[in-house]
Protein backbone atom coordinates (compact mmCIF):
# COMPACT_ATOMS: atom_id res chain seq x y z
CA UNK A 1 0.00 0.00 0.00
CA UNK A 2 1.22 3.54 -0.50
CA UNK A 3 2.50 5.54 2.46
CA UNK A 4 3.84 8.80 3.21
CA UNK A 5 6.37 8.85 5.60
CA UNK A 6 8.30 11.67 7.25
CA UNK A 7 12.14 11.42 7.47
CA UNK A 8 12.98 14.92 8.57
CA UNK A 9 13.18 18.32 7.73
CA UNK A 10 11.00 18.43 4.60
CA UNK A 11 12.00 15.19 4.10
CA UNK A 12 8.35 13.15 3.16
CA UNK A 13 8.83 10.31 1.17
CA UNK A 14 6.06 8.09 -0.43
CA UNK A 15 6.46 4.51 -0.72
CA UNK A 16 4.95 1.03 -1.08
CA UNK A 17 4.82 -0.68 2.98
CA UNK A 18 3.19 -3.96 3.32
CA UNK A 19 -0.54 -3.50 4.78
CA UNK A 20 -0.98 -3.31 8.72
CA UNK A 21 -2.52 -5.90 10.99
CA UNK A 22 -5.30 -4.66 13.28
CA UNK A 23 -4.43 -5.34 16.82
CA UNK A 24 -6.78 -6.24 19.87
CA UNK A 25 -10.17 -3.66 19.54
CA UNK A 26 -9.10 -2.31 16.05
CA UNK A 27 -10.36 -2.66 12.91
CA UNK A 28 -8.70 -1.82 9.63
CA UNK A 29 -9.84 1.47 7.75
CA UNK A 30 -9.30 2.26 4.24
CA UNK A 31 -8.32 6.38 4.27
CA UNK A 32 -10.60 8.19 2.00
CA UNK A 33 -10.01 11.73 2.98
CA UNK A 34 -6.83 13.25 5.14
CA UNK A 35 -6.77 16.80 6.00
CA UNK A 36 -3.25 19.37 6.26
CA UNK A 37 -3.08 20.60 9.66
CA UNK A 38 -1.20 23.22 10.86
CA UNK A 39 0.37 21.26 13.56
CA UNK A 40 1.46 18.77 10.52
CA UNK A 41 3.03 22.11 8.98
CA UNK A 42 5.15 22.26 12.62
CA UNK A 43 6.14 18.37 11.90
CA UNK A 44 7.23 18.77 8.12
CA UNK A 45 8.85 22.68 8.55
CA UNK A 46 10.49 21.80 12.24
CA UNK A 47 10.77 18.33 12.66
CA UNK A 48 8.94 18.82 15.77
CA UNK A 49 5.90 20.45 18.03
CA UNK A 50 5.81 21.79 20.52
CA UNK A 51 8.36 19.67 23.29
CA UNK A 52 7.90 16.58 20.56
CA UNK A 53 10.18 15.66 18.42
CA UNK A 54 10.42 13.55 15.48
CA UNK A 55 12.72 10.39 16.57
CA UNK A 56 11.86 8.34 13.85
CA UNK A 57 10.18 8.57 10.14
CA UNK A 58 6.90 8.98 11.59
CA UNK A 59 3.89 8.42 9.30
CA UNK A 60 2.02 12.54 9.60
CA UNK A 61 -1.90 12.90 9.74
CA UNK A 62 -4.51 13.43 12.36
CA UNK A 63 -7.77 14.82 10.26
CA UNK A 64 -9.44 11.92 8.42
CA UNK A 65 -12.62 9.75 7.29
CA UNK A 66 -12.20 6.43 5.46
CA UNK A 67 -14.11 2.98 5.31
CA UNK A 68 -13.61 -0.04 7.58
CA UNK A 69 -12.76 -2.96 6.00
CA UNK A 70 -12.25 -5.47 9.27
CA UNK A 71 -14.83 -6.92 11.55
CA UNK A 72 -18.72 -6.97 12.05
CA UNK A 73 -19.01 -2.91 10.64
CA UNK A 74 -17.02 -3.85 7.47
CA UNK A 75 -18.46 -0.96 5.09
CA UNK A 76 -19.42 1.47 7.05
CA UNK A 77 -18.27 4.97 6.11
CA UNK A 78 -16.67 6.69 9.43
CA UNK A 79 -14.88 9.87 10.45
CA UNK A 80 -11.73 9.06 12.14
CA UNK A 81 -11.12 9.99 15.97
CA UNK A 82 -7.07 10.76 16.03
CA UNK A 83 -7.30 10.53 19.93
CA UNK A 84 -7.22 7.07 21.88
CA UNK A 85 -7.25 8.02 25.64
CA UNK A 86 -6.04 5.53 28.25
CA UNK A 87 -10.13 5.96 30.29
CA UNK A 88 -7.65 5.40 33.75
CA UNK A 89 -5.34 7.97 34.65
CA UNK A 90 -6.32 11.59 36.54
CA UNK A 91 -7.46 13.39 33.88
CA UNK A 92 -9.49 10.54 31.97
CA UNK A 93 -10.95 9.91 35.22
CA UNK A 94 -12.15 13.70 35.37
CA UNK A 95 -13.87 13.84 32.18
CA UNK A 96 -11.07 15.46 30.29
CA UNK A 97 -9.54 12.55 27.74
CA UNK A 98 -7.99 15.24 25.57
CA UNK A 99 -5.73 15.83 28.85
CA UNK A 100 -4.97 12.24 29.21
CA UNK A 101 -1.76 11.64 30.31
CA UNK A 102 -1.01 8.65 28.25
CA UNK A 103 -2.89 10.03 25.53
CA UNK A 104 -2.04 7.97 21.85
CA UNK A 105 -2.70 10.54 18.56
CA UNK A 106 -2.37 10.00 15.23
CA UNK A 107 0.26 11.57 13.21
CA UNK A 108 1.77 12.47 16.52
CA UNK A 109 5.12 11.16 18.31
CA UNK A 110 5.73 7.40 17.33
CA UNK A 111 1.91 6.73 16.53
CA UNK A 112 2.12 6.71 12.79
CA UNK A 113 -0.97 8.51 11.63
CA UNK A 114 -3.15 8.72 8.49
CA UNK A 115 -1.13 9.31 5.60
CA UNK A 116 -1.57 5.70 4.30
CA UNK A 117 -4.06 3.50 2.10
CA UNK A 118 -4.96 1.76 4.97
CA UNK A 119 -4.74 1.93 8.88
CA UNK A 120 -5.69 0.15 11.94
CA UNK A 121 -7.51 2.06 14.72
CA UNK A 122 -9.78 1.36 17.73
CA UNK A 123 -13.16 0.73 16.59
CA UNK A 124 -14.72 2.23 19.04
CA UNK A 125 -12.48 6.03 18.19
CA UNK A 126 -14.33 5.54 14.45
CA UNK A 127 -17.44 7.75 14.28
CA UNK A 128 -20.57 6.49 11.84
CA UNK A 129 -20.99 9.44 8.92
CA UNK A 130 -23.76 10.38 7.70
CA UNK A 131 -24.27 10.10 3.73
CA UNK A 132 -25.45 14.09 3.85
CA UNK A 133 -21.76 14.40 4.88
CA UNK A 134 -19.11 13.88 2.52
CA UNK A 135 -15.44 11.69 2.90
CA UNK A 136 -13.52 15.32 2.88
CA UNK A 137 -16.49 16.87 4.91
CA UNK A 138 -15.63 13.72 7.42
CA UNK A 139 -12.35 14.55 7.74
CA UNK A 140 -12.57 18.33 7.90
CA UNK A 141 -14.55 17.24 11.80
CA UNK A 142 -11.51 17.03 13.70
CA UNK A 143 -10.61 20.86 13.17
CA UNK A 144 -14.57 21.88 13.32
CA UNK A 145 -13.99 19.50 16.72
CA UNK A 146 -10.75 21.57 18.03
CA UNK A 147 -13.04 24.97 16.85
CA UNK A 148 -16.10 24.05 18.69
CA UNK A 149 -13.90 23.21 21.26
CA UNK A 150 -12.12 27.07 20.99
CA UNK A 151 -16.06 28.20 21.68
CA UNK A 152 -17.03 25.97 24.43
CA UNK A 153 -13.62 27.20 26.01
CA UNK A 154 -14.23 30.59 25.30
CA UNK A 155 -18.13 30.63 27.33
CA UNK A 156 -19.41 33.35 24.26
CA UNK A 157 -22.25 35.01 26.15
CA UNK A 158 -25.46 34.68 24.07
CA UNK A 159 -26.01 37.84 21.77
CA UNK A 160 -22.15 38.35 22.91
CA UNK A 161 -19.37 39.83 20.87
CA UNK A 162 -16.39 38.05 19.56
CA UNK A 163 -13.43 38.44 17.74
CA UNK A 164 -11.09 35.90 16.19
CA UNK A 165 -7.64 36.66 15.32
CA UNK A 166 -6.06 34.20 12.15
CA UNK A 167 -8.53 32.93 9.24
CA UNK A 168 -7.25 29.94 8.34
CA UNK A 169 -9.62 27.11 8.18
CA UNK A 170 -10.09 26.44 11.86
CA UNK A 171 -10.36 30.55 11.95
CA UNK A 172 -13.24 29.83 9.60
CA UNK A 173 -14.82 27.03 10.81
CA UNK A 174 -15.02 28.71 14.84
CA UNK A 175 -16.49 31.98 12.16
CA UNK A 176 -18.91 29.90 11.29
CA UNK A 177 -19.47 28.35 14.61
CA UNK A 178 -20.19 31.56 16.62
CA UNK A 179 -22.13 33.15 14.11
CA UNK A 180 -24.42 29.91 14.56
CA UNK A 181 -24.54 30.33 18.32
CA UNK A 182 -25.89 34.12 18.10
CA UNK A 183 -23.02 36.71 18.67
CA UNK A 184 -24.32 40.15 18.08
CA UNK A 185 -20.81 41.22 16.71
CA UNK A 186 -17.82 39.39 14.76
CA UNK A 187 -14.52 40.97 14.20
CA UNK A 188 -12.66 39.40 12.24
CA UNK A 189 -8.37 40.00 11.86
CA UNK A 190 -6.37 38.31 9.13
CA UNK A 191 -3.33 39.68 6.87
CA UNK A 192 -4.13 37.76 3.86
CA UNK A 193 -6.73 38.83 1.58
CA UNK A 194 -8.12 35.70 0.39
CA UNK A 195 -8.60 34.61 4.02
CA UNK A 196 -10.11 37.92 4.48
CA UNK A 197 -12.45 37.41 1.81
CA UNK A 198 -13.46 34.43 3.15
CA UNK A 199 -14.09 35.31 6.62
CA UNK A 200 -16.64 38.05 5.22
CA UNK A 201 -18.03 35.50 3.42
CA UNK A 202 -18.65 33.21 5.99
CA UNK A 203 -19.72 35.70 8.87
CA UNK A 204 -17.44 38.30 10.25
CA UNK A 205 -19.27 41.30 10.48
CA UNK A 206 -16.25 43.47 10.09
CA UNK A 207 -12.73 42.43 8.95
CA UNK A 208 -9.53 44.00 9.81
CA UNK A 209 -5.99 44.01 8.03
CA UNK A 210 -3.60 43.99 11.06
CA UNK A 211 -1.03 45.24 8.89
CA UNK A 212 0.65 48.02 10.02
CA UNK A 213 0.41 51.41 7.45
CA UNK A 214 3.58 53.11 6.34
CA UNK A 215 3.96 56.62 6.26
CA UNK A 216 6.41 58.24 3.56
CA UNK A 217 7.08 62.11 2.60
CA UNK A 218 4.09 63.87 1.56
CA UNK A 219 6.17 64.89 -2.00
CA UNK A 220 8.87 63.61 -4.18
CA UNK A 221 11.13 66.98 -2.93
CA UNK A 222 11.17 65.27 1.00
CA UNK A 223 10.82 62.11 0.12
CA UNK A 224 14.69 61.42 0.12
CA UNK A 225 15.24 62.96 3.61
CA UNK A 226 12.41 61.47 4.95
CA UNK A 227 11.99 58.66 7.43
CA UNK A 228 9.19 56.09 6.92
CA UNK A 229 7.20 54.88 9.96
CA UNK A 230 4.90 52.33 10.71
CA UNK A 231 1.58 53.09 11.96
CA UNK A 232 -0.89 50.68 13.98
CA UNK A 233 -3.30 49.39 11.17
CA UNK A 234 -6.43 49.50 14.00
CA UNK A 235 -7.03 50.41 17.31
CA UNK A 236 -8.13 47.24 18.60
CA UNK A 237 -8.60 48.40 21.91
CA UNK A 238 -12.11 50.48 20.79
CA UNK A 239 -13.62 46.85 19.51
CA UNK A 240 -14.47 45.65 23.49
CA UNK A 241 -15.60 42.33 22.69
CA UNK A 242 -16.64 39.59 25.04
CA UNK A 243 -14.25 37.00 24.03
CA UNK A 244 -11.03 37.23 21.59
CA UNK A 245 -10.35 34.20 19.73
CA UNK A 246 -5.96 33.88 18.58
CA UNK A 247 -5.94 31.15 16.52
CA UNK A 248 -2.40 31.82 14.20
CA UNK A 249 0.33 30.64 16.59
CA UNK A 250 2.40 34.27 17.09
CA UNK A 251 2.60 36.83 19.45
CA UNK A 252 1.29 39.43 17.34
CA UNK A 253 -2.18 37.63 17.41
CA UNK A 254 -2.08 36.88 20.96
CA UNK A 255 -1.54 40.84 21.44
CA UNK A 256 -4.36 41.88 18.99
CA UNK A 257 -6.65 39.22 21.10
CA UNK A 258 -6.40 40.65 24.45
CA UNK A 259 -6.24 44.32 23.10
CA UNK A 260 -9.76 43.66 21.43
CA UNK A 261 -11.07 42.37 24.08
CA UNK A 262 -13.17 44.05 26.79
CA UNK A 263 -12.10 44.47 30.51
CA UNK A 264 -12.93 41.28 32.64
CA UNK A 265 -13.14 39.17 29.42
CA UNK A 266 -11.65 36.17 27.97
CA UNK A 267 -8.73 35.48 25.55
CA UNK A 268 -8.58 31.44 24.29
CA UNK A 269 -5.09 30.66 22.46
CA UNK A 270 -5.96 28.22 19.95
CA UNK A 271 -3.27 28.82 18.17
CA UNK A 272 0.35 26.50 18.47
CA UNK A 273 3.87 28.69 18.28
CA UNK A 274 6.29 27.34 16.13
CA UNK A 275 8.88 28.09 19.03
CA UNK A 276 7.07 26.60 21.82
CA UNK A 277 6.81 29.37 23.67
CA UNK A 278 4.32 32.36 23.69
CA UNK A 279 4.79 35.78 25.42
CA UNK A 280 2.12 38.93 26.23
CA UNK A 281 2.80 42.50 28.23
CA UNK A 282 1.52 41.24 31.31
CA UNK A 283 0.25 44.66 32.10
CA UNK A 284 -2.01 44.55 29.30
CA UNK A 285 -3.70 41.20 30.89
CA UNK A 286 -3.44 42.44 34.05
CA UNK A 287 -4.75 45.63 33.57
CA UNK A 288 -7.99 44.57 31.94
CA UNK A 289 -7.96 40.88 34.79
CA UNK A 290 -7.94 39.18 31.56
CA UNK A 291 -9.43 35.27 31.98
CA UNK A 292 -6.88 33.07 29.60
CA UNK A 293 -7.93 29.70 27.98
CA UNK A 294 -5.51 27.65 26.65
CA UNK A 295 -6.43 25.01 23.99
CA UNK A 296 -5.63 21.40 23.86
CA UNK A 297 -6.89 19.21 20.87
CA UNK A 298 -10.73 19.06 21.84
CA UNK A 299 -12.85 17.24 24.27
CA UNK A 300 -15.47 14.73 23.20
CA UNK A 301 -17.18 16.57 20.51
CA UNK A 302 -17.36 14.41 17.76
CA UNK A 303 -21.43 13.67 18.02
CA UNK A 304 -22.04 17.20 18.17
CA UNK A 305 -19.50 17.98 15.20
CA UNK A 306 -21.46 15.56 12.82
CA UNK A 307 -24.70 16.48 14.22
CA UNK A 308 -23.73 20.07 12.97
CA UNK A 309 -22.64 19.12 10.24
CA UNK A 310 -25.19 16.53 8.97
CA UNK A 311 -27.51 19.44 9.50
CA UNK A 312 -25.69 22.04 6.99
CA UNK A 313 -25.16 24.41 9.99
CA UNK A 314 -21.15 24.63 8.71
CA UNK A 315 -19.77 25.12 5.27
CA UNK A 316 -17.03 22.11 5.17
CA UNK A 317 -16.50 21.33 2.28
CA UNK A 318 -16.47 24.30 0.19
CA UNK A 319 -13.51 25.32 2.38
CA UNK A 320 -11.16 22.62 1.00
CA UNK A 321 -9.45 24.44 -1.54
CA UNK A 322 -7.35 21.20 -2.90
CA UNK A 323 -7.52 18.39 -3.52
CA UNK A 324 -4.28 15.82 -4.17
CA UNK A 325 -3.85 12.06 -4.56
CA UNK A 326 -1.69 10.17 -1.80
CA UNK A 327 1.17 9.50 -4.32
CA UNK A 328 1.43 13.46 -4.80
CA UNK A 329 1.73 14.04 -0.67
CA UNK A 330 4.92 16.73 -0.83
CA UNK A 331 3.41 18.66 -3.42
CA UNK A 332 0.36 19.02 -0.92
CA UNK A 333 2.64 20.21 1.82
CA UNK A 334 4.11 22.21 0.03
CA UNK A 335 0.74 24.14 -1.55
CA UNK A 336 -0.32 24.14 2.27
CA UNK A 337 2.84 25.67 3.26
CA UNK A 338 1.65 28.65 0.42
CA UNK A 339 -0.94 29.28 2.30
CA UNK A 340 -2.39 30.62 -0.83
CA UNK A 341 -5.90 28.85 -0.62
CA UNK A 342 -7.31 27.09 2.18
CA UNK A 343 -7.95 23.64 3.40
CA UNK A 344 -5.60 20.83 1.52
CA UNK A 345 -6.89 17.24 1.44
CA UNK A 346 -5.03 14.27 0.34
CA UNK A 347 -7.33 11.61 -1.08
CA UNK A 348 -5.27 8.41 -1.18
CA UNK A 349 -8.99 6.38 -2.88
CA UNK A 350 -7.91 9.20 -6.10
Amino acid sequence: MLTARLHGIADLRVGDEPEPAAGPGEVLVRVTAIGICGSDLHWYEDGAIGDAKLSRPLVPGHEGAGEILTGPRRGERVAIDPAFPCEACRACRAGRQNLCYNIVFSGHGVTDGMLREVMPWPSHRLHPLPDTVSDVGGAMLEPLGVALWAMDLGQVPFGGTAAVVGCGPLGLLLIQLLRAAGVSRLIAVEPLAHRREAAAKWGADEVLDPTPATASAASAASAASAASADLPAHDFSAYGVDVAFEMAGNDDAVHIAMESVRPGGRVVLGGIPGSDTTTFRASLARGKELTIAMVRRMGEVYPRVIDLAARGVVALDPLVSSRVPLADASAAFADAQRRTGHKVVITPSA
